[in-house]
C-alpha cells in the first residue's frame, strides 16, 4: 500500500530496463515490466520505462511485441574459453565496451530514471555503471543458481540484489551479500491460468491416462529428442506422450511416429512448437521432461511438476547442471547428465515415476516448496521501493 499512495503522489515514475541477449535474461524483464505496468495502475498512475539492450538480441524484438520504447547501445562481452577465435572477439569487445558505457551514460543522463533494473547479460554492465556514476538506484536481478559474471560485477555497485535461489548468496562478493534478498525468477502469470481439461480437448488426449510432456524448448534438443524417439515404444504402454520438438527434429520425429506400433500411435503427439496452449499442457501434465534453464525451472517447480531434467551441457558456468543437480540433490527432481544421459536411464526414470503415483506426488511436493510463484510481485516490488527511496 506504501508503494501504490507514494506512486500516486509522484505521479510518473520512471524506469530504466536493462538485460537481453537470451530468453533467460529477457523474459525476467519483459515480466517485471508487466507487473509493474499493472500495479502502478492500480494507484492511477502510468510508469514511463525505457528499455536498453542491444540492437541484435532478443530483447529489441520483445520491446517492440509488448509496446516498450528501445534504445540500443553498442557494447561487448568477455569470453572465457581460450579458443583463438574467442580471444579476437575479445579483442575487438573491448573497443565497444568503453563506447557502451558513454552510450549509457548518455542515455541514463537523458532519462533521468528514478531506478534502473538489470535483469542480466553483457549489455547490462554498462548500463549499471552509469546508473551508479549518475547516482540512480540500481536494482540487479540474477535467475541463475551461480552468479553470472556480469552480474558479480554490478553487485558491487547495486543498490539492492533480487536472487532467485538462497544458496546464491554465496556466489556474490562478500560485501555485497548485505544488499541481497530473495526474491525467486519472476513467471509469466498466464503460467498459472491453465486448464487440464483445455488440453485434454484440444489434443485430444485420454483422460485415463497419465500425460508426459517433452519439451527442449523453444528450438527443441536434438539429444533429448533422440532419447525419446528410442524410449517411446516401453513408455506409450503406460502413457500418453505430447512432445514439443523443435522445427530441426519435426520430421525425424513423425518418421518416430509413423515407425510406432499401430495401437499405440494414437498415444504419441508430436509438434514442433506449442503456443498459447502451454499453460494448458502444462496444467494436464503429470511428469516433464525438460532441459533445466532458469526459466523453465521456475515455472515448473511454481506449478509443483515431476521432472527428469536432461540439462544442456555446456552452458556458461554450466549453470543448467548445476540447478538441476541442486534440485535432485533436494529431491524435488531427477536429473541425468553426462555418461546418465541414456535412452535406457531415461526410460527407467519415467516407468519409476508413472508406476508409483506416489513417488511421484513426493516430487511434485517438493519441486513446489522451491517455487516461487510470486516472484514477480516481489521483484517488483522491490524495484518501486528502490525507486521511492531515490
Amino acid at each position: 500500500m506504501t508503494i501504490y499512495s507514494s506512486a500516486a503522489r509522484v505521479g510518473e515514475i520512471k524506469i530504466i530496463v536493462t538485460g537481453g541477449g537470451t530468453g533467460g535474461h529477457t523474459y525476467p524483464a519483459l515480466t517485471t515490466i508487466r507487473t509493474i505496468r499493472e500495479r502502478l495502475s492500480r494507484a492511477g498512475a502510468e510508469p514511463e520505462i525505457l528499455w536498453v539492450g542491444v540492437s541484435h538480441g532478443l530483447e529489441a524484438k520483445i520491446s517492440v511485441q509488448n509496446n516498450v520504447p528501445f534504445k540500443a547501445i553498442t557494447t561487448g562481452k568477455l569470453r572465457r574459453h581460450i579458443n583463438v577465435k574467442d580471444q579476437l572477439r575479445n579483442v575487438a569487445d573491448a573497443f565497444r565496451i568503453p563506447w557502451g558505457v558513454v552510450q549509457a551514460i548518455a542515455t541514463v543522463a537523458k532519462a533521468k530514471p528514478d531506478v534502473v533494473i538489470s535483469t542480466g547479460g553483457y549489455v547490462c554492465v554498462p548500463v549499471g555503471v552509469a546508473a551508479w556514476l549518475l547516482r540512480r538506484p540500481l536494482v540487479m536481478h540474477e535467475q541463475t543458481l551461480a552468479v553470472g559474471l556480469a552480474n558479480r560485477i554490478l553487485s558491487r555497485f547495486a543498490t539492492r540484489i533480487l536472487l532467485s535461489h538462497e544458496s546464491s548468496i554465496d556466489h556474490l562478493p562478500e560485501k555485497a551479500r548485505s544488499k541481497a534478498v530473495v526474491t525467486g525468477n519472476p513467471i509469466r502469470p498466464e503460467v498459472f491460468m491453465g486448464q487440464r481439461d483445455r488440453a485434454i480437448a484440444g489434443y485430444g488426449l485420454d483422460p485415463r491416462l497419465p500425460l508426459v510432456y517433452v519439451t527442449g524448448g523453444a528450438q527443441g534438443a536434438l539429444q533429448v529428442n533422440k532419447m525419446v524417439a528410442e524410449v517411446l515404444p516401453d513408455l506409450l504402454t503406460r502413457a500418453q506422450v505430447l512432445h514439443q520438438c523443435g522445427d530441426y527434429s519435426y520430421e525425424m520425429m513423425r518418421e518416430t511416429h509413423a515407425a510406432l506400433p499401430p495401437h499405440l500411435q494414437h498415444r504419441y503427439t508430436v509438434f514442433p512448437y506449442i503456443h498459447d496452449e502451454l499453460p494448458d499442457v502444462l496444467a494436464a501434465a503429470d511428469v516433464v521432461v525438460a532441459r533445466s534453464g532458469a526459466g523453465t525451472v521456475a515455472e515448473l517447480n511454481a506449478l509443483g511438476k515431476a521432472c527428469v531434467y536432461i540439462p544442456l551441457i555446456p552452458t556458461q558456468g554450466d549453470e543448467q547442471r548445476r540447478t538441476a543437480r541442486h534440485l535432485a540433490d533436494q529431491g524435488a527432481a531427477r536429473m541425468l547428465a553426462a555418461e546418465d544421459a541414456t535412452p535406457a536411464r531415461l526410460r527407467d526414470e519415467l516407468i519409476a515415476l508413472l508406476d508409483d503415483p506416489g513417488y511421484r506426488q513426493q516430487i511434485s511436493e517438493a519441486a513446489r516448496v522451491h517455487g516461487r510463484p510470486d516472484a514477480a510481485v516481489a521483484v517488483a516490488d522491490e524495484v518501486l521501493a528502490a525507486a521511492h527511496r531515490g
